[in-house]
C-alpha cells in the first residue's frame, strides 16, 4: 500500500479544492510513492508526535492541522515548526494534513460534533458557492470521443455519485486558415466546413489547468476554441459549520452542562442564557466565529464553536448563545473520525491514534 493510495482515498471523502484559500492542506512532506508502514493520527503534527511516529514504526503521520501554512523560507530548526520538518525527513516520515477541506464536508469535523449531540435533521451551515466550472470545447466529429476521455481522465464529468458526465450537440464548424497556419483539416487560403461535435462537462475549478492542457492535447486542432464558464451553484453538502436539532427540548443550562460533558471540558465561554430551552443548535469546529450570522440567521438557539474574541460576544446582540468550548476540545474527535475513515476502507496496514496531548492551552 502506497502513501497516494490512502491520500486519495481521503481526498475523495475531502477534495482539496473544498479547502479555505489560507490553508495547506494535503502532502507536506515525503514521498507519495513510499510503502506504508503503519499510520499515526493526530491533531498536530508536532515535534512529540513524530517522535511517537519513531516509537511505533510509523512512516505516515495524518494530521488536522498543517505544519505549515506558509512557505518556510529556512530549515535551521530554530522554531518547533522547522524542527518538526527536519525531524520527520531524518527519519522519512511522511506528514499529511486534512484540514478545512475535511472541515467543509458534511460527515466532517463539524459533523461529528454535531454527532456527540445527538443532532438531528443536520445540514451545513453556511453552503460554498463557485466550486464549479463548465468547459465548452468544438471537436471534429471523428476525434469526439478521444477528447472527451481525455477531459474524463483529467478530472471532468463528476456530478455527485456519477462520473463521466457530459452533454453533446452536433453541428458544422467552420474557418479559413492564414498563410501562417498549420491546418490539420482543410488547406491554407480555402473556406472550411467541418462536421464538429460540441462537448460540455462540469469540472471542479482547480483542475483547470491541467484540463486545459490535456484537452489540447488530445485535440486534433492547432488553435483549440472553447469556453469556460463560472457556475454560481450552491453546494448543499458542502461548506462550513452544521445545524440541527436536538430530539426534544432541553433546559439551556442541563444543555450546556451535557455539553461540558460530552466536549471533555471544564470551561465554557458564553454569552447570556437568553434561551430556556434548546432545541436549534448550530456547531463548527475549529474557528468559527465568522459564522455567528449565519448560525442566527437559521434561528438557532445556540452556536457552538471555538475563538471568539471579547468584542464579538457582543455580537449574540440576545438573538443567540455563544458558547466557545475551545479550539481543541472542538476538534478533538477528528482523530476519531479520520482513523474510523481508514481502518473501514484499509486492512493492510496499522492505524494508530497519538496519545500526545497537543493542546497548548491549560487551565487552572
Amino acid at each position: 500500500m502506497k502513501i497516494k493510495e490512502i491520500t486519495q482515498f481521503l481526498e475523495g471523502v475531502a477534495p482539496l479544492n473544498y479547502q479555505e484559500s489560507y490553508d495547506n492542506s494535503g502532502l507536506i512532506v515525503g514521498d507519495e510513492n513510499k510503502e506504508v508502514t503503519s499510520v499515526l493520527i493526530c491533531l498536530d503534527s508536532v515535534e512529540q508526535v513524530i517522535d511517537e511516529a519513531i516509537e511505533n514504526r510509523c512512516n505516515l503521520v495524518i494530521a488536522h492541522h498543517p505544519i505549515v501554512f506558509s512557505g518556510l523560507k529556512k530549515l535551521n530548526g530554530k522554531n518547533h515548526i522547522e524542527r518538526t520538518i527536519i525531524k520527520s525527513i531524518k527519519n522519512d516520515i511522511a506528514i499529511y494534513a486534512i484540514h478545512t477541506n475535511l472541515d467543509n464536508v458534511k460527515g466532517g469535523v463539524s459533523s461529528k460534533i454535531a454527532d456527540k449531540l445527538g443532532l438531528k435533521n443536520q445540514k451545513i451551515l453556511t453552503p460554498k458557492r463557485d466550486l464549479l466550472r463548465k468547459l465548452e470545447v468544438y471537436v471534429p466529429k471523428e476525434n469526439a470521443e478521444e477528447v472527451q476521455n481525455a477531459l474524463f481522465s483529467a478530472g471532468a464529468g463528476s456530478v455527485g455519485d456519477y462520473k463521466n458526465c457530459s452533454f453533446q450537440s452536433e453541428g458544422v464548424g467552420t474557418f479559413l486558415p492564414s498563410e501562417d497556419a498549420n491546418p490539420a483539416v482543410g488547406e491554407i487560403g480555402y473556406q472550411q466546413r467541418v462536421e464538429e461535435v460540441k462537448i460540455e462537462v462540469i469540472f471542479p475549478k482547480n483542475i483547470e489547468k491541467r484540463l486545459i492542457s490535456e484537452m489540447k492535447k488530445a485535440h486534433p486542432y492547432e488553435e483549440v476554441a472553447h469556453q469556460i464558464y463560472i457556475l454560481e451553484h450552491v453546494f448543499q453538502e458542502v461548506g462550513s459549520g452544521i445545524v440541527g436539532e436536538l430530539e426534544t427540548e432541553i433546559d439551556a443550562k442541563v444543555f450546556l452542562e451535557t455539553l461540558k460533558k460530552t466536549m471533555k471540558t471544564d470551561c465554557i465561554r458564553h454569552t447570556k442564557m437568553i434561551k430556556n430551552t434548546i432545541k436549534k443548535v448550530a456547531v463548527c469546529g475549529g474557528s468559527g466565529s465568522f459564522l455567528l450570522n449565519n448560525a442566527k440567521g437559521v434561528g438557532s438557539d445556540i452556536f457552538i464553536t471555538a475563538d471568539f474574541k471579547y468584542h464579538e460576544f457582543f455580537n449574540a446582540e440576545n438573538d443567540i448563545i455563544i458558547a466557545d468550548i475551545g479550539h481543541y476540545e472542538s476538534e478533538q474527535f477528528t482523530k476519531e473520525l479520520i482513523y474510523d475513515l481508514l481502518i473501514n476502507n484499509f486492512s493492510k496496514f496499522a492505524v494508530r491514534l497519538s496519545k500526545v496531548n497537543t493542546n497548548p492551552i491549560n487551565y487552572l
